[in-house]
């Protein structure tokens, strides 16, 4: 029955994504228009990219301009990216975990740019005197309300940033361990078997992610109110997107491509079909958020106003603490 079976499935179907020149010399007209209008789109997020850095540089100030770059680099880096795995399909791999491991460090570097955003640490802990924030959000505890707030303080904060400075480390590593694994062909996402190290990394990256997002979703919503005069909230909801787009959308393609759902296309299997298209919607999508973030990063907003309750709070008791100071 197995042998019947393989016997109708086109050859390709079963072999390893092609080379970068098999697929150029399969391209017909509307093939060379597809692939040259997506490189253009990427050549131009990267060019744009680039111009908006020399402005950053220019008008902000440090360190916040250091960390408005990195932000801003997460969709141009992505559809880079994708655009050499569309070029060469036996490179995905590479590709993905650079874009990965990039946007690892963007997810802490949003959780800086809220704190810088709001003067800086210190003053952040200055202007947060006495109040407490809220941790019942997503993705991991939304759902319970019921969660106490906690006073914000020197360790609250540093723990916040822990949350999210660990997965920029660890990401990166299990992406060099996973390349290292999978060059010896011991990790394979197609594979679901215990024995596979794939089964046993992909999920703790996962609650790496959780716990890094949930530190995120911590800062912002506590603070989108106060620094709603730079438009935080388009600048979070771009960076939500790209999470959306990078992680979750390539997840449910490569997994409709393990099924079978996307059907073989020769030179590409179901699976190197799925990647494919994948990366050319990615493309598009990050393009367009290029647009949008240049947009709202490339001009320079006014400096948030003094908090007229604490500086009153420091006139009437100089001598008081304003913050706890490190454990």
């Amino acid at each position: 029955m197995e042998e019947a079976l393989n016997s109708t499935i086109h050859p390709t179907c079963l072999q390893e994504p092609p080379l970068a020149v098999d697929i150029i010399k399969q391209l017909d007209v509307f093939g060379v228009a597809l692939y040259s209008m997506l490189t253009l789109m990427s050549t131009m997020s990267l060019l744009l990219y680039l111009e908006e850095c020399v402005f950053i540089y220019r008008k902000v100030p440090s360190p916040k301009k250091t960390t408005i770059m990195w932000v801003n680099g997460a969709a141009p880096v992505i559809a880079t990216m994708a655009c050499f795995g569309m070029w060469i399909p036996r490179a995905t791999m590479f590709t993905d975990m650079t874009s990965n491991s990039y946007f690892a460090v963007v997810v802490y570097k949003v959780l800086i740019l809220l704190i810088e955003e709001s003067g800086g640490s210190e003053t952040f802990l200055k202007r947060n005197y006495k109040k407490t924030f809220k941790i019942s959000t997503g993705p991991c505890c939304c759902c319970c309300p019921c969660l106490p707030r906690i006073l914000v303080t020197r360790r609250m904060l540093f723990l916040l940033k822990l949350g999210a400075l660990q997965y920029a480390i660890l990401k990166t590593l299990l992406s060099i361990l996973s390349i290292i694994l999978w060059t010896n062909g011991n990790f394979d996402i197609s594979d679901l078997e215990i024995t596979n190290t794939a089964s046993w990394i992909n999920p703790f990256i996962g609650v790496l992610t959780i716990i890094s997002l949930w530190s995120v979703a911590i800062m912002f919503m506590n603070t989108c109110n106060t620094l709603r005069s730079v438009r935080i909230i388009p600048k979070y909801a771009m960076y939500q997107l790209v999470l959306v787009l990078s992680q979750l959308q390539t997840a449910i393609i490569n997994v409709l491509a393990l099924d079978g759902t996307i059907a073989c296309s020769p030179p590409f299997s179901s699976r190197a079909r799925g990647t494919m298209l994948s990366q050319q919607l990615m493309i598009v999508e990050m393009f367009i958020i290029t647009l949008v973030t240049r947009a709202l990063y490339r001009r320079t907003y006014d400096p948030l106003p003094s908090d007229p309750d604490n500086d009153q709070n420091t006139n009437i008791s100089p001598q008081a603490p304003q913050w706890e100071p490190a454990a």
